[in-house]
C-alpha cells in the first residue's frame, strides 16, 4: 500500500519556516545556541570527514549572526583581534586559534583574551601608537561594519570549540604576514623556522598573506 503526502502552500511554508528556524539554532560547530537546549553537546565529525569548523568554512556565507547578548567581553576581544588581522573568514579562524592558544597556555603571563590582545608589541592594530587602535577597541556586539558580525561568530565558535579541532598544535602561537612586513623581510623570531602545516582540508592558506609557527618562546 502506498501513501502520498499532499502539500499545500501553507504546509510548505510551515516546513520551510521550521527548517530555517532549526538552522538558526546552531553555531558554526553545529551546536545549539541555547534557545531550546543546552550548549553542552558532544562534537562529532560530519559525514564529509571534516570537523564542524572546517565544514562551516567551506561556505562561510551561511554563517548567521549571533544575538548580541551571547557576545561576552572575552569573545568581543577575540573578534577585535581577528578582524584587525584579516577580513577573510578562513584566515580569521586560524588567527583566532593562535589567540586561543596563547590564552590556553598563558603565554607571556596573559590569561584572558583582552590581555593577549593588548599585550605590548604583539598585535600591531593594538599598539599604543597605532592609528587603528581606537577603531578596533571601540567595536561592539552591535557594530554593523561589513564582515564584523561574521567575525564575532567565528570568534565565538573558535573560543568554545573542542580543543581537538585545532588546525595546528597548541604551541602554535605566532604568525606573520609577508605583505605587511617592511621590505618583505621575515621577523627575527621566524628566522630558520618552517611554517606549520594547517590540518584543515577546507582552508588553503596563501603563504604570502599568513604563515603560522609553533614553539616560539
Amino acid at each position: 500500500m502506498k501513501f502520498k503526502f499532499h502539500t499545500t502552500p501553507v504546509t510548505a511554508a510551515l516546513v520551510l519556516s521550521f527548517t530555517g528556524l532549526i538552522a538558526l539554532q546552531t553555531d558554526l560547530l553545529g551546536r545549539p545556541l541555547n534557545l531550546f537546549t543546552s550548549n553542552d553537546v558532544e562534537l562529532v565529525e560530519t559525514s564529509t570527514g571534516l570537523n564542524p569548523i572546517e565544514e562551516a568554512l567551506l561556505n562561510p556565507k551561511r554563517l548567521a549572526p549571533l544575538p548580541p547578548e551571547k557576545i561576552d567581553v572575552e569573545t568581543l576581544w577575540l573578534a577585535r583581534v581577528i578582524f584587525s588581522e584579516s577580513k577573510r573568514v578562513d584566515e580569521q579562524a586560524l588567527v583566532a586559534w593562535v589567540v586561543r592558544n596563547r590564552v590556553d597556555s598563558k603565554y607571556r603571563g596573559k590569561r584572558s583574551y583582552e590581555g593577549v590582545a593588548l599585550d605590548p608589541y604583539q598585535f600591531s592594530a593594538f599598539s599604543a601608537d597605532s592609528t587603528k587602535r581606537s577603531y578596533y577597541t571601540n567595536l561592539t556586539a552591535h557594530s554593523n561594519y561589513p564582515g564584523w558580525q561574521t567575525a564575532l561568530r567565528v570568534a565565538y565558535d573558535v573560543r568554545h570549540a573542542d580543543g581537538a579541532h585545532r588546525p595546528f598544535s597548541r604551541e602554535t602561537r605566532h604568525f606573520y604576514s609577508e605583505r605587511s612586513m617592511s621590505d618583505n623581510l621575515a621577523p627575527e623570531w621566524a628566522m630558520g623556522r618552517q611554517p606549520v602545516h594547517i590540518r584543515y582540508l577546507s582552508v588553503d592558506v596563501d603563504v604570502r598573506r599568513f604563515r603560522f609557527f609553533e614553539g616560539v618562546s
